[in-house]
C-alpha cells in the first residue's frame, strides 16, 4: 500500500477528533459540546465536516490547553483549534445584548449556561447541544421537535432575532430551502418588516448568502421565495425588475423575463458559481430595452450589451473578483452569439471552442434552450465539433505575424490586424497550412 493509501486509512473522522477535543475539555472540569448545524445535521442523518464546539471554558484556557490554536472572533470568545490538521471552532457559552447595528451585539457576557447561549442562537433547529462523550442531546429551545415536524422558527420573536442580525433574513430562506422546510406562520410577516435593513449589510456578506443559495438545492426556489418576501426588491432590484417583462411566446412560452431565469436556475444540472451568475444575469437587460414592433411582438435588441454593462456593475458592487466578473460578464455578453454557430465560418466556431469560457457559454446557451424553445442543435452542433477536433480546441500556432510582414516592406497600421486575422481563419479552414503558403498568399494579395 502507498503512504498517500496508508495516510488516507489512518486519517481520523472530523466526528473522531471532535469527540477527542470535547473529551479533553471535559477531562479538565469544563463543560463542552458539539453545537448547532453539526447537531442539526446528526439529527438528519447528514454527515458533517464543520463541527463547532460550544463550551464552558475561557479562550484563555482554550490556547492553552490546544498549542495549535488561534483567536478568530476575540471580541466573541472563538477560537480556531487545529487537531491532526482539521480546523475546530470553539466558542465560549455567551449572552449578547444590544445590536444597535444590526450586526454586531453591544454587549457580550460570559456564562457558564448553554441553555443561555442556545437563547441568542437564531433557530431552534440551530440552538441544539450534543455531547458526544455521554450520547446526550441537550434542548433547551424546542429544536428536536421543529425538526421533526419540518419546521423553521426563531428562538424567541422573529422580530428581536431579526433586528439583532438582517442577514438573518437571507439565512432564513436558504435553511428554509436547503432542509425543505416550513416557516412558523410569525416569520414572513417579520421577514417584510425588517427586510428594508437589508441594505445596511456589507456587500460581501449578501454575496457570500447569495452564492450559498445558487450553489446549494433548489436555487430558484430560493429566489422565488425571495421575490414573495420582499427581499429581493432591497438587495438585487435588478433581478426583482424582471418580473412581468412579458416575452414572445413563440420563443419564450414559459413566461416573462422572471420566470426563464428561475427556470435556467432549476435546470443547473451541475452547480458552478460563473454559470449561476451568468444565467441569473444573462437578460438583466432586458427590462430597460424592451420595445414593442408594429405587429405586437416584444423586441429586445442590444439587451446582451446592456445585461453585461449591468452585470459588470453589479459583481463590482457584490466585490466579485476580477477574473469571476470578467468571465461572467464576457459571457452575458455574448451569449446570443451561440444561436448561430450552425452559420459561421468552421475559423469562427473554432475561435469559440478555444476560448477559455466555451465550457461556460455553452452549457449558459444549452439551459437557455432548455428554459425557453427546447432546441438544443447549436449545442449539439459543437459538440460535434469539438469530437471531430478530437477534443484539441487550442488555436494553433500563427503562421506569420506582424514582423514578417514588417521584413515584407509593409508599414505598421489597421491593415496588419486584418491581414494576419484572414490569414488565421484560413489557417483554420484549411486554406493554408505552411508558413511559405501563408508568405505566398501576403505577396499575391
Amino acid at each position: 500500500m502507498s503512504d498517500k493509501n496508508e495516510s488516507s486509512k489512518n486519517r481520523r473522522s472530523s466526528f473522531d477528533l471532535g469527540v477527542e477535543v470535547v473529551r479533553t475539555l471535559q477531562s479538565h472540569g469544563f463543560t463542552a459540546y458539539f453545537a448547532g448545524g453539526a447537531v442539526r445535521d446528526m439529527l438528519l442523518g447528514k454527515s458533517s465536516d464543520d463541527i463547532d464546539i460550544a463550551t464552558s471554558v475561557k479562550p484563555d484556557d482554550v490556547i492553552r490547553l490546544f498549542p495549535r490554536s488561534y483567536e478568530v472572533g476575540a471580541a466573541f470568545g472563538i477560537i480556531n483549534v487545529v487537531v491532526d490538521g482539521h480546523p475546530f471552532e470553539i466558542a465560549t457559552f455567551r449572552e449578547e445584548r444590544g445590536y444597535l447595528d444590526g450586526r454586531h451585539p453591544d454587549e457580550v457576557n460570559y456564562t457558564d449556561s448553554p441553555e443561555k447561549d442556545a437563547r441568542r442562537r437564531d433557530f431552534t433547529v440551530n440552538g441544539m447541544f450534543y455531547d458526544p462523550v455521554k450520547d446526550v442531546i441537550l434542548d433547551f429551545v424546542g429544536g428536536k421537535e421543529d425538526l421533526s415536524k419540518g419546521l423553521l422558527r426563531t428562538i424567541g420573536s422573529p422580530d428581536e432575532r431579526f433586528s439583532e442580525d438582517y442577514l438573518r433574513i437571507m439565512r432564513t430562506v436558504r435553511f428554509c430551502v436547503r432542509f425543505g422546510f416550513e416557516l412558523s406562520p410569525d416569520i414572513a410577516p417579520a421577514i417584510r418588516k425588517y427586510a428594508g435593513n437589508l441594505k445596511n449589510l456589507s456587500a460581501e456578506r449578501v454575496r457570500d448568502e447569495l452564492n450559498k443559495m445558487l450553489l446549494g438545492p433548489q436555487p430558484s426556489r430560493a429566489f422565488r421565495m425571495m421575490h414573495e418576501l420582499g427581499i429581493l426588491r432591497e438587495i438585487f432590484p435588478e433581478i426583482s425588475d424582471l418580473a412581468g417583462v412579458t416575452q414572445h411566446h413563440e420563443y419564450h412560452p414559459e413566461g416573462d423575463v422572471f420566470e426563464h431565469t428561475m427556470l435556467m436556475l432549476s435546470h443547473m444540472a451541475y452547480p458552478d458559481l460563473e454559470l449561476a451568475w451568468s444565467i441569473l444575469l444573462h437578460d438583466v437587460g432586458k427590462p430597460s430595452t424592451k420595445t414593442l414592433g408594429d405587429d405586437g411582438i416584444e423586441h429586445f435588441y442590444t439587451h446582451e450589451q446592456k445585461s453585461a454593462e449591468m452585470a459588470e456593475d453589479i459583481l463590482k458592487r457584490l466585490r466579485f473578483s476580477v477574473r469571476n466578473t470578467g468571465n461572467i460578464v464576457h459571457a452575458v455578453r455574448n451569449h446570443m452569439r451561440y444561436a448561430h454557430v450552425q452559420e459561421m465560418r468552421p475559423a469562427k466556431w473554432r475561435r469559440l471552442l478555444a476560448e477559455e469560457t466555451f465550457p461556460l457559454e455553452n452549457e449558459l446557451h444549452r439551459i437557455d434552450c432548455m428554459s425557453s424553445h427546447g432546441l438544443t442543435d447549436c449545442f449539439i452542433f459543437l459538440l460535434d465539433r469539438m469530437n471531430e477536433c478530437e477534443n484539441e480546441i487550442k488555436l494553433p500556432p500563427p503562421l506569420v505575424t506582424g514582423a514578417d510582414l514588417i521584413a515584407l516592406g509593409m508599414k505598421p497600421g489597421p491593415e496588419f490586424k486584418e491581414i494576419l486575422g484572414k490569414i488565421t481563419d484560413l489557417q483554420l479552414e484549411g486554406g493554408l497550412k505552411t508558413r511559405d503558403e501563408a508568405l505566398d498568399w501576403i505577396r499575391r494579395r
